[in-house]
């Protein structure tokens, strides 16, 4: 089968980068249904997809990317604008398969297109939310587990012996799993007790475990320190945002602590910080592991 591959992508080299960018594409028409239904407490299987009007949506106006542009983003029923958010989010899956499929070989790359689709719900369900469903911090965590016995090479291990390399890639799994988790965990428990209120949900403790489960210990601590960078930096632009624009600075899910939601950023807002740990995560998947993990081997050989 290996020898087959490197065959195909041999003479058709855009072939295997298609397929990826066309099934990434399928993936995020599926996630968008996730993303709409699951926090709603809503079957992701039946009924099938229908406009807001009621009126189902036939074959040919639900082909991801193209009916939206066709279309012109409304029903072809009511005349119902349709979100520019479900197309982005289906170029954007896309986009990302095509990137697993170009940078890595077939059985990271399919691990990556895992982590991929569990990182954008979990994403957008938070954004919108602020909560992240089991189903991609603790199922995302056991399939991360599963994949990495069946697919070594998500860990980059490599044997003779498929199931040597396979118990190391689960070692490599739960040592991420592990790390990431207790690591959001403690770091909660004492911002609370300096805070004396709660700093961090439980459910990023969940989902850095099932990130780390897919990217080892190495990318579960650069997603958190990482993520907390870039929930800073995106505070401050917000902030400046704010102040020059007379604006929110929009697109985030803010709550006081009270529980009321609002569109001012500021101290003592509560933001997502889901979509800073799966951005951590993706930068390390995609450009990063290699000067990360130098950078912890380094470490490992000082001491």
């Amino acid at each position: 089968m290996s020898a087959t591959y490197h065959e195909i992508a041999a003479v058709f080299p855009w072939f295997f980068p298609l397929c990826a960018f066309v099934f990434g594409a399928c993936v995020g028409s599926f996630l968008n249904v996730c993303i709409h239904r699951l926090p709603k407490g809503e079957s992701v299987i039946a009924p099938g997809s229908h406009c807001a009007c009621g009126q189902p949506i036939a074959w040919h106006d639900n082909i991801p990317i193209l009916s939206w542009l066709l279309l012109r983003g409304r029903a072809r029923c009511c005349g119902r604008p349709f979100s520019i958010r479900y197309p982005a989010i289906e170029l954007l899956t896309a986009l990302l398969f095509l990137a697993c499929a170009l940078l890595f070989p077939p059985a990271k790359a399919l691990g990556g297109m895992v982590l991929v689709a569990i990182v954008l719900c979990a994403t957008f369900i938070d954004h919108d939310h602020m909560i992240i469903p089991d189903e991609f911090s603790v199922g995302g965590a056991v399939v991360g587990l599963g994949l990495s016995v069946l697919l070594p090479g998500l860990h980059d291990q490599a044997h003779e012996i498929h199931l040597i390399a396979g118990l190391r890639s689960a070692v490599d799994s739960l040592l991420g799993l592990f790390v990431g988790s207790g690591l959001v965990l403690w770091i909660a428990l004492v911002a609370e007790a300096v805070l004396k209120k709660e700093a961090m949900g439980f459910g990023d403790v969940k989902f850095l475990g099932a990130l780390g489960a897919f990217v080892g210990w190495q990318g579960a601590v650069f997603a958190m320190f990482g993520g907390a960078i870039i929930g800073c930096v995106w505070f401050a632009v917000a902030l400046v945002w704010q102040k020059f624009s007379g604006r929110a600075a929009g697109g985030a899910r803010l709550e006081t602590p009270d529980g009321r939601a609002t569109d001012r950023v500021g101290l003592g807002v509560h933001v997502s910080f889901g979509p800073m740990l799966g951005l951590g995560a993706l930068l390390y998947f995609f450009v990063l592991q290699r000067w990360v993990d130098g950078y912890f081997e380094s470490i490992r050989f000082l001491l």
